[in-house]
C-alpha cells in the first residue's frame, strides 16, 4: 500500500496535507473486502478504511477507447504495476508514491519537476484526457504563487489537444467543478490565462476569450485585460466564489449567449446563476444611475432588494470609481425609501392601487431630497 498523488507532492513541498489517498499493489477486489475495506459506489477500484475513511484503490491501467473523458478501459488486477498506476497520472509531480518506510518512489522525476517549479505531464497518454487540460490550468492557479509554470513540451501538447477537438466532448458540469477549485486558489486568474495561452479557452468561451489579450508567443502570459484585472480585485477582497464566477464569467456572455444558458451548461448552483442573471441587469443600470432620477434610484432598489449587498460588492470590484461615488447615495435613497410609513398610508384609507401609487410617490419624493441633498439633482 502506497500513499501517492497530491499528499506526496504537498509533503515534498512542506505544504500542509488535506487528502491521503492510496493505491494498493498486488491485491483483488475480494483480497479488499476480506481486509474489511467498503468499495465506493459508482468508482471503481475504490475502496474506504474501514477505520481511517480514507481512499484506497487498486493499481490500474487505463487504455484509451473512444472520445472524451469517458473513452477508457480500465484494467486492475495482481499483475498490475506501482509504476503502470503511476504513469496514467496527469503530471510528474502527482505522480509519485511513498511507501511505509517514508522512501519516495519517483520514476517520472517528479521531485526534480518540484525543485524546477515545473508542471509537466508524465506520458504522451496526457492527451487522451480533455480534462487534464482543466487539470493543469487548475495547478497553475494553485502553484503559480510558488513559481511553477507550465512546462514548454507541456505546452505544445496542450496546443495539440485544444486544436483536436477533444474539447467538445467535455459535458459543462465537468468544466464548472475544475473551475470552482481554480477560482478559490491563490491566483485564480492564472487557470484563464493558461487555458487562453493554448487556445482551449477560443473553444469553451469564445466570448472570453476574445476579452483577453493575445498571448505573448509562450506559455506563461504577462498582460492581464480587463477580465483578470477585475478578477484579481476579486481575491483582493477575499470575494466568495459565486462573485468570483460573477466577476470573470461576465466577460463570457453576449447578447447572443445568455446567462441562464451558459449557467446552465455548467450546472452552477440556482444561487450563483441568480446572482449572475441579476448582475448582468442590474449593471447598464447602475452605469445609467449617474445621469437618472429619484424614480430610476427606487426602481433599481425595489428590483435588487433581495441582492443589493452582493449587487454593491460587485460593483466595488468591477466598477470601483463609479461604486465610490454610488454606494453612499444608495444607502442613503434606501434608507430614505424604507422611512416611507406603509401603515400610516392605510391609516388614512389608502389600499389596493392607490396604496401603491401614493407610497411610490413618497418614496420617490424622499429619494429626490437625498439627491438634491448631495447635489446630483
Amino acid at each position: 500500500m502506497y500513499l501517492v498523488g497530491g499528499a506526496v507532492r504537498d509533503k515534498l513541498l512542506g505544504l500542509p496535507v488535506k487528502d491521503r489517498d492510496w493505491v494498493v499493489v498486488g491485491a483483488t477486489v475480494e483480497d479488499m473486502l476480506e481486509m474489511g475495506f467498503q468499495p465506493v459506489p459508482g468508482v471503481f477500484p475504490v475502496f474506504i478504511h474501514p477505520q481511517t475513511g480514507e481512499e484506497y484503490a487498486l493499481a490500474r491501467r487505463e487504455t484509451k477507447t473512444g472520445p472524451g473523458y469517458h473513452g477508457f478501459s480500465v484494467e486492475t488486477g495482481p499483475d498490475v504495476t506501482l509504476e503502470q498506476d503511476l504513469a496514467r497520472r496527469d503530471l510528474t509531480i502527482n505522480a509519485m508514491a511513498e511507501d511505509e518506510r517514508g522512501t519516495i518512489i519517483d520514476p517520472f522525476g517528479g521531485r526534480k519537476d518540484l525543485q524546477r517549479r515545473l508542471l509537466r505531464h508524465v506520458t504522451p497518454a496526457f492527451a487522451e484526457d480533455p480534462v487534464r487540460l482543466l487539470r493543469i490550468a487548475r495547478f497553475s492557479a494553485r502553484f503559480s504563487s510558488l513559481g511553477f509554470h507550465v512546462a514548454h513540451e507541456t505546452h505544445g501538447v496542450m496546443k495539440e489537444m485544444a486544436a483536436a477537438g477533444e474539447l467538445a466532448h467535455l459535458q459543462g458540469q465537468r468544466i464548472w467543478q475544475e473551475m470552482a477549485r481554480a477560482l478559490m486558489e491563490a491566483q485564480p486568474w492564472r487557470f484563464f490565462q493558461v487555458l487562453h495561452a493554448c487556445g482551449a479557452l477560443g473553444r469553451l468561451f469564445p466570448v472570453l476569450a476574445s476579452a483577453l489579450p493575445d498571448s505573448p508567443g509562450d506559455e506563461n502570459p504577462e498582460e492581464d485585460g480587463e477580465p483578470i484585472a477585475v478578477l484579481k480585485r476579486a481575491v483582493t477582497g477575499k470575494a466568495s466564489l459565486a462573485l468570483r464566477f460573477v466577476c470573470i464569467m461576465q466577460y463570457a456572455v453576449d447578447a447572443g449567449h445568455p446567462a441562464s444558458q451558459l449557467t446552465a451548461w455548467l450546472a452552477v448552483e440556482k444561487k450563483t446563476a441568480t446572482l449572475f442573471e441579476n448582475w448582468l441587469l442590474a449593471r447598464p443600470l447602475l452605469l445609467d444611475l449617474p445621469k437618472g432620477n429619484a424614480r430610476a434610484y427606487r426602481q433599481y432598489l425595489q428590483r435588487f432588494r433581495h441582492c443589493l449587498p452582493q449587487l454593491g460588492q460587485l460593483a466595488q470590484i468591477c466598477m470601483p470609481h463609479l461604486a465610490e461615488q454610488l454606494s453612499p447615495l444608495l444607502e442613503q435613497a434606501r434608507a430614505a425609501m424604507l422611512s416611507v410609513d406603509v401603515a400610516e398610508l392605510q391609516e388614512q384609507g389608502l389600499q389596493g392601487r392607490f396604496l401603491g401609487e401614493e407610497l411610490r410617490r413618497r418614496q420617490e419624493q424622499a429619494i429626490a431630497s437625498v439627491l438634491r441633498g448631495s447635489g446630483e439633482n
